[in-house]
C-alpha cells in the first residue's frame, strides 16, 4: 500500500466513470482509507427528505414526478453539504458533477469556499466489459450477497450459498437497461472529462480488472498527485 506523508491532512477527491466501472467499490475503499465522507447527490436528497427544509421539498417534487432535479437545486444542495463539519478533513464526490454545467458550478462553489481538490479519478472500462460485468450479476434477495454467472458463481447454480434463496437479476442489470445507462453516460458525463482534461487533476485508471489492482493504482496516483501539488 502507498504510504502518505504525515503532512497530508485532507483528501478531496472526485471519482468519475461509467456505470459498472467500480466507482462504488473504490469510493468505499477510499473513504475508509482516509476517513472522509462519501458524498453522492442521492444521499444528499435522501437525507433532506427526512427533514422539512424548503430546498428539500423542492427537490422531492421533481423526484416524485420522475424528473431530474434541476442543476440549480442540486448545486445549491452540494454547496450546503460542503458547509457541514464532517467534510473539513476531506470528502469524496461520487456521481457529481454529472454534467459540464455542474462541473462549472462546482468550480465556483469550491473557489468561493477556498477548497482545493487533490485529484479527479476517472475509472475506465469499455462498454463491452461493463455489459458483461453487470448483465452477469446476480443478487440474493434475502441477504444481498452478489454473485456473477462467470466470475463468481454460487456453489449450486442460481442458489445463494448463505441462505438457499433463488438468486435474481436486478432490473437495472438487464442488458437493454445497461445500454441505455451507457448512452446517458456518453452523452452527459463524458463532456465532464473533457472539461477537467486541462485541470492537472484528472487521472485515468483502468477499472476493467480486479478491484484490488484498481485500488492500488488509485492510491499510487493519489500519492503522485499530492507530491506534484
Amino acid at each position: 500500500m502507498v504510504a502518505f506523508s504525515q503532512g497530508v491532512k485532507t483528501m478531496r477527491i472526485i471519482i468519475l466513470g461509467p456505470p459498472g466501472a467500480g466507482k462504488g467499490t473504490e469510493a468505499n475503499l477510499l473513504t475508509k482509507a482516509f476517513g472522509i465522507p462519501h458524498i453522492s447527490t442521492g444521499d444528499i436528497f435522501r437525507n433532506l427528505f427526512k427533514g422539512d427544509s424548503e430546498i428539500g421539498k423542492r427537490a422531492k417534487e421533481y423526484i416524485n414526478r420522475g424528473e431530474l432535479v434541476p442543476d440549480g437545486i442540486t448545486n445549491e444542495l452540494v454547496a450546503k453539504r460542503l458547509d457541514e463539519d464532517d467534510v473539513k478533513n476531506g470528502f469524496l464526490f461520487d456521481g457529481y458533477p454529472r454534467t459540464k454545467a455542474q462541473a462549472e458550478a462546482l468550480d465556483q462553489i469550491l473557489l468561493a469556499k477556498n477548497i482545493k481538490l487533490n485529484a479527479i479519478i476517472n475509472l475506465k472500462a469499455s462498454d463491452e466489459t461493463i455489459i458483461t460485468r453487470l448483465a452477469g450479476r446476480r443478487v440474493c434477495p434475502i441477504c444481498g450477497a452478489i454473485y456473477h454467472i462467470k466470475t463468481k458463481r454460487s456453489k449450486q447454480s442460481n442458489i445463494c450459498d448463505n441462505d438457499g434463496a433463488t438468486l435474481v437479476q436486478r432490473l437495472d442489470d438487464h442488458e437493454d437497461t445497461i445500454k441505455k445507462r451507457l448512452t446517458v453516460y456518453h452523452t452527459q458525463t463524458e463532456p465532464v472529462l473533457r472539461y477537467y482534461e486541462h485541470s492537472g487533476l484528472l487521472v485515468h485508471i483502468d477499472g476493467s480488472g480486479d478491484f484490488q489492482k484498481t485500488h492500488l493504482d488509485v492510491m499510487k496516483v493519489l500519492g503522485d498527485q499530492i507530491d506534484k501539488n
